[in-house]
């Protein structure tokens, strides 16, 4: 597989799940916070899994939007994707994530919806990342 780079950027963490990271360019800067569900103290702050979930939701409304032309679907202003990233142990071992996406397209009628999730969803970057590693569930609301 061949990559034309167009764009890239950096971030750096220090101090892991409980400390902060952020963004070279200064325009992502997160405090991380280990849930009380992963045996941390929770409370206010971000991290991995909420970082993801921002990411891949952004990412795949982009999809959508990019795909929207050649599917003949316009996708409503009012369109949100919800990812719901879950974590835990692997049986074969280590961690890992689950992703359920959860769009809502007002207006759009659902075969046409359908349609533009599994779309979006061969060319959204995230879905490219994760396909064959992390298990993906797309939700038309």
């Amino acid at each position: 597989m061949s990559i034309n780079v167009i764009y890239k950027t950096s971030a750096t963490a220090t101090g892991g799940r409980d400390g902060a990271a952020r963004s070279d360019d200064g325009s992502v800067d997160v405090k991380l916070v280990v849930p009380k569900e992963m045996g941390g103290p929770g409370g206010d702050g971000a991290n991995p899994e909420k970082l993801f979930a921002a990411g891949y939701s952004a990412c795949f409304l982009g999809a959508l939007k990019a795909v929207s032309g050649k599917e003949g679907v316009t996708v409503p202003a009012d369109a949100t994707v919800k990812a719901e990233i879950g974590f835990g142990p692997r049986s074969e071992g280590g961690f890992g994530i689950t992703a359920d996406l959860v769009v809502t397209l007002p207006g759009v009628e659902r075969e046409a919806g359908e349609r533009l999730l599994k779309a979006a969803h061969e060319v959204c970057p995230y879905s490219n990342a994760t396909r064959g590693n992390v298990d993906v569930g797309l939700t038309l609301a």
